[in-house]
């Protein structure tokens, strides 16, 4: 970010939205406490938590749909909407009863059927599920309140599957809106959590508003991130979408919103200096930064130029775009998984330790004969992440010789437009920036960007076996030097391949009102537990 970009968000991160035409009401400071103003991390364009991987509908919809377990703060899973569990002794037949008292928005019970249809259309996207989908004999409704799951081989992590915080989630929803074909997105919003989706206010781009549900039934347990009693204080939430950060924070100073989902560091400094507002790390296990390659099409489907690519990546320019100077706040990241947790690796990541290698990597791009195709940069500029890496990347590429496509667009259209496997010039793309948070990237379970198995990976759709041979290692793992030679196994496969790139790990923020209580940090915002005085 330039000085003079610097200078003018200092200058307008003071004024008020009226002031700045956004709005022409007085300040929303005299709202009830009963009402939550949220400024989230992005637009919610769109609202299938199963037919895409965005963490803003993740967040989201964990407001709207309920899961049958939840993953602690430890990343451990606990029972949700699921009262009990039986496993056989063979570990084939996994047989589930659900709480009481559980209902849709609409009245009706939430039925062992919902939740059949709702695993069936989220296993059929989601990598662990799509794992269970393959050693599935049966899944079927035993009568309403309990629902049998039986394979063909055990699978030790089910729990894990069915209540991890990494997208996507398998929530549940009526059977007749989880029988939508899950490649098309849903168009009613109905589910069993403690609020309820304001359709009729929704303008993507602007709001987005959650009101209470009046009969949800929290667990009798304090909450923990995705486990325990979702105890929502409020009775309206209103996600307000501001993409300029100068204007969310003379928003939040001035009392107009009441929670910044993700402050650009450039601004942390004056928020600080606000006796009203707290900041402070967002997620403490942090986030790895990506930069995604479409393995399907020219350029990026030829190893050796997705490799020049990478040997041009300096990571500390990719950080200091995203976060700034402060080195608290950033560190290399030669690795897929998440620095600091027990199975982090550098197996094969040694590229990434040095300021990276731009005439090599124009030398690399000239012997795998690249023929100056145009590289779709699909770069969101909502929001403060994409926008820095997309700038970085457009230029490494530029110096070695590649002719960027640079399309600036908003987030919404990226997770729309990276789902086609059409050309990138016909409707296509080549890259798209992203991150994954570090409780996903922790293990293999919710660590999507890692899995390189074709048609059925995430967007880029990567394919390499040594990758995956690593996946199925860390799955079959009796221990935990098991698991760590199994995931060392995945990063150097997928470094080598150039499954994707990442740009380093990173610290993000949070700030809040003071008078505010109750945020925790976490891969996403937590509403549970919060209140406002």
């Amino acid at each position: 970010m330039d000085f003079n970009r610097r200078g003018l968000l200092k200058g307008a991160a003071g004024l008020s939205l009226a002031a700045t035409g956004v709005i022409g009401a007085p300040a929303f400071s005299q709202a009830s406490n009963r009402v939550l103003k949220f400024v989230p991390q992005a637009n919610l364009a769109n609202f299938d938590p199963i037919w895409g991987t965005q963490y803003v509908v993740r967040n989201a919809s964990q407001l709207v749909w309920d899961t049958l377990y939840g993953c602690d703060d430890k990343l451990m899973p606990k029972r949700q909407m699921v009262e009990s569990e039986e496993v056989s002794s063979d570990g084939l037949t996994w047989t589930f009863k659900l709480r009481s008292g559980l209902k849709f928005h609409d009245g009706a019970p939430v039925r062992a059927v919902d939740c059949v249809a709702s695993i069936t259309r989220w296993s059929a996207r989601d990598p662990m599920g799509l794992m269970l989908k393959a050693l599935q004999k049966e899944l079927v409704a035993v009568n309403d309140t309990t629902f049998k799951w039986v394979l063909s081989a055990p699978y030790p992590k089910m729990m894990l599957a069915l209540g991890k915080v990494g997208t996507p989630c398998c929530f549940i929803m009526p059977e007749r809106i989880a029988k939508t074909d899950p490649f098309k997105q849903i168009e009613e919003y109905i589910g069993s959590g403690p609020m309820k989706f304001g359709r009729s206010e929704w303008k993507p781009g602007a709001l987005a508003v959650f009101e209470r549900f009046n009969d949800y039934q929290p667990r009798n347990e304090p909450t923990n991130w995705f486990a325990g009693g979702k105890v929502i204080n409020f009775d309206r939430i209103e996600w307000i979408i501001m993409p300029d950060p100068a204007t969310a924070s003379a928003a939040l100073q001035n009392g107009e919103v009441d929670w910044w989902e993700s402050p650009i560091s450039d601004l942390v400094p004056l928020l600080k200096r606000n006796r009203n507002i707290s900041v402070d790390i967002a997620d403490p296990l942090g986030n790895i930064g990506s930069f995604r390659l479409n393995h399907l099409h020219a350029p990026f489907n030829d190893v050796k130029i997705r490799r020049a690519v990478q040997m041009a990546v300096n990571q500390e320019n990719y950080m200091r775009a995203v976060v700034g100077s402060d080195e608290k706040l950033w560190k290399k990241c030669p690795s897929f998984f998440t620095p600091g947790t027990a199975l982090y690796t550098e197996a094969g990541g040694e590229m990434f330790k040095g300021n990276g290698n731009i005439e090599g990597a124009k030398k690399l791009l000239a012997e795998a004969g690249y023929k100056g195709q145009p590289v779709t940069c699909l770069v969101a500029q909502d929001n403060p992440f994409t926008k820095a890496m997309g700038e970085i990347t457009a230029d490494i590429l530029k110096k070695i010789g590649m002719n960027v496509d640079f399309v600036a667009t908003d987030w919404g259209t990226v997770g729309q437009r990276r789902a086609s496997k059409n050309e990138p010039g016909k409707g296509g793309w080549s890259m798209f920036h992203t991150w994954h948070a570090g409780a996903d990237t922790a293990t293999i379970a919710g660590n999507v960007g890692v899995r390189a198995n074709g048609e059925k990976a995430w967007f880029g759709w990567p394919s390499n076996a040594d990758v995956e041979k690593g996946v199925d290692a860390w799955f079959a793992a009796p221990n935990l030097e098991a698991e760590k030679a199994a995931i060392a196994a995945t990063n150097k496969a997928a470094m080598e391949d150039v499954v994707y790139i990442p740009t380093g790990f990173f610290y993000s923020y949070q700030a809040w009102r003071k008078n505010v209580t109750g945020i925790v940090g976490g891969p996403l915002p937590w509403f549970a537990g919060v209140k406002k005085t």
